[in-house]
Parts: structure tokens; sequence; C-alpha cells
């Protein structure tokens, strides 16, 4: 008799756990660390906040047919995340789409190494969640 094991359910799991780790990630920058959110950021909150919600419903009922909503948050936050990285670090980009108002968007509050800001961490995060949901989705 050979076993069969659903490893789907921690796939789930881990997505919920990255989008909560984000979700937490954004509030401390901005209410501890008293960082304004550009309007960027804001639209990359909207994206990753529901996640964290809607995966952890679908964590706690091991409901995977909640992964059709969920990627396309993920996929259009992450979009959102590699647009807003690009104005950060490409000369001019950011001339395509200036912010209109408060913080400007090409900013940078955090430059780890060089290369690690804000829009990366959520780049990542979203990445993470993506790949994650196809895996989940797999029977």
């Amino acid at each position: 008799m050979s076993k069969k094991t659903n490893d789907q359910p921690i796939f789930l799991y881990l997505a919920w756990l990255v989008s909560v780790i984000a979700t937490l990630g954004s509030l401390y920058f901005s209410e501890i660390r008293e960082f304004i959110p550009c309007e960027l950021c804001w639209v990359q909150r909207i994206f990753m906040y529901p996640l964290s919600i809607i995966l952890g419903i679908a964590t706690f009922l091991n409901d995977r047919s909640i992964i059709k909503y969920a990627l396309p948050l993920s996929i259009i936050g992450g979009l959102v995340s590699i647009f807003h990285y690009m104005e950060q670090k490409i000369p001019g980009f950011a001339s395509i789409k200036p912010c209109v108002g408060g913080v400007p968007c090409s900013a940078e509050y955090i430059n780890w190494l060089g290369f690690i800001t804000i829009p990366f961490l959520a780049l990542t995060a979203f990445t993470l969640i993506t790949i994650f949901l196809f895996i989940a989705r797999k029977k």
C-alpha cells in the first residue's frame, strides 16, 4: 500500500503566513516607524490586507476554492510592486506617473544592502504568496 500525502494545506498556510507578516510589516513601518505611505504603497496595501483575512479563513477551513479569488489579488499586487520598485530604482522612470500628493513614490525610507526597499519587500511577499497558491491549487 502506498501512502498518499496531501501537502497542499501547508502551502495555503504558508501563503497566509506570508500575507500576515507582510501586513504586520507594513503596519510597523507606518504606525511605529511613522513612515507615511505613498500612493502606490496604499494600492499595494489594498491588495495585501484582504489576503490576510481570506487566506486565514481558507486555511482554518482548509478551503482551497478561495485560491481562485486570492491569486488575482497577489498577482496584481505584485505587478504594482514591480512598478513601484522601478520608480525607485530606474532613473527617470518616476516621471512616467508622478505621485501628485504626499510622499513621492520614488522616496526610499529604507535601502538595505542597496536594493531592498519597502516595495521590494512587498514584491517578495506577493511573489511567495503567488507561488504557494499555485502549488496549493494542484491536485
